[in-house]
């Protein structure tokens, strides 16, 4: 099994509260709780997640960025 090198959101909070996403998986992104490292994984399709961020742009509170920006 391949390994997911996870970053955290951008979006992270003070108390910690966020989510890790891992890219480098061809044909896959995974979201885990970076509370949790070792709990369950969310896998979807890069066109989903793509979807999701778009989505989420527009939502009131959610600062109009991307949810997710990979390391420079």
């Amino acid at each position: 099994m391949s390994h997911f090198n996870f970053h955290k959101s951008t979006y992270s909070t003070i108390t910690g509260e966020c989510v890790e996403v891992a890219v480098n998986i061809p044909h896959t992104v995974a979201i885990r709780d970076s509370k949790r490292p070792g709990g369950p994984l969310l896998r979807i399709t890069p066109t989903a997640w793509k979807a999701f961020r778009t989505h989420m742009r527009g939502e009131p509170g959610c600062g109009g960025g991307p949810l997710f920006r990979p390391p420079a």
